[in-house]
């Protein structure tokens, strides 16, 4: 490294050292590779979960662990309270905490609907409230909202994680336009699949559909195209890595003007297009393809979308 790419470093560390960041759901997955990223990159890092035995390892690389669930008033408001009286603001909000329900439309529980919605959407709403007001004072901030490449789409047996995801969208472009004027950035991340426990957690947050149910086999041939996509075919079905999608939020966190979307992984940009491309009855038989309603039927490696 030359030693003018070294100063740059070096002025980019302690300008970061200045920044607080508060980070969602960072036990596991990309909250936790985005705690690691921020923090070598010389933020102070507050990494928050329910469970504050699983930031440990976390601390010996300088981040501090915050105890929040992001579905609690009282929760949120003393981790924001918190950061606030050490450090005066929340600098940088990155909004991760969330998971995926399972389960066709009819099936659902209206309750796990609730909880789906409480975490994904409202809990990031109001995250991103709380930590308005010190960042206007600031005249600067930036939220950072974890989404998905299905905010653009819907599989058929996730509606409910797709609309959470499709609400991220919307307040996030709402926020972006508000906040501009205040020198607060938001950003939108859109990552692909991800290896990460999501795929555990979208198969096991719905009971599988009922034996003498007519989505049976739906259900078991998706629960079954899901294990592979994310085991034996995850190359193939192109599923990246948590610390792609950490680099990403480093760049979003990084830039002087961060862009409104940041969509990760080459699956994410086919599928993407693919919508785009297609009409909906095409776009539907793309998706009975990928989901087939006959349990015998064998699947295609597929692309991801997370």
């Amino acid at each position: 490294m030359s030693q003018q790419a070294l100063s740059r470093q070096v002025l980019s560390q302690q300008a970061a050292a200045q920044k607080t960041v508060l980070i969602t759901g960072a036990s596991s997955g990309i909250g936790y590779a985005t705690a690691q990223t921020l923090a070598r990159a010389g933020y102070t890092v507050y990494a928050s979960a329910r469970n504050l035995e699983a930031l440990k390892p976390l601390e010996q690389l300088g981040c501090r662990s915050i105890r929040l669930d992001v579905t609690d008033e009282h929760s949120r408001l003393e981790a924001v309270r918190h950061i606030e009286a050490q450090h005066g603001a929340v600098d940088v909000l990155v909004n991760n905490a969330g998971y995926g329900l399972s389960g066709v439309v009819e099936e659902l529980e209206l309750e796990a609907l609730r909880r789906q919605f409480e975490t994904n959407v409202f809990g990031l709403m109001r995250l991103s409230q709380l930590v308005l007001p010190a960042m206007r004072a600031k005249g600067w901030g930036r939220i950072v909202n974890v989404g998905s490449v299905g905010g653009s789409f819907t599989a058929p047996g996730a509606g409910a994680y797709h609309a959470s995801k499709y609400a991220v969208e919307a307040f996030s472009d709402a926020l972006r336009m508000e906040t501009r004027g205040f020198g607060i950035g938001v950003a939108l991340i859109k990552p692909t699949g991800v290896q990460t426990p999501f795929a555990a957690t979208l198969e096991g947050s719905a009971p599988l559909s009922a034996p003498d149910s007519p989505y049976r086999a739906f259900a078991e041939n998706s629960a079954r195209v899901t294990r592979e996509m994310f085991g034996k075919n995850a190359r193939r079905a192109g599923i990246i890595a948590p610390e792609q999608v950490a680099r990403a939020i480093l760049s979003a966190t990084q830039a002087r003007v961060p862009r409104s979307r940041y969509v990760v992984g080459l699956s994410g940009h086919v599928y993407l297009a693919l919508r785009r491309m297609l009409p909906d009855r095409a776009w539907d038989a793309l998706m009975a393809s990928q989901f087939p309603m006959n349990p015998r039927a064998e699947s295609q490696p597929r692309r991801s979308a997370r």
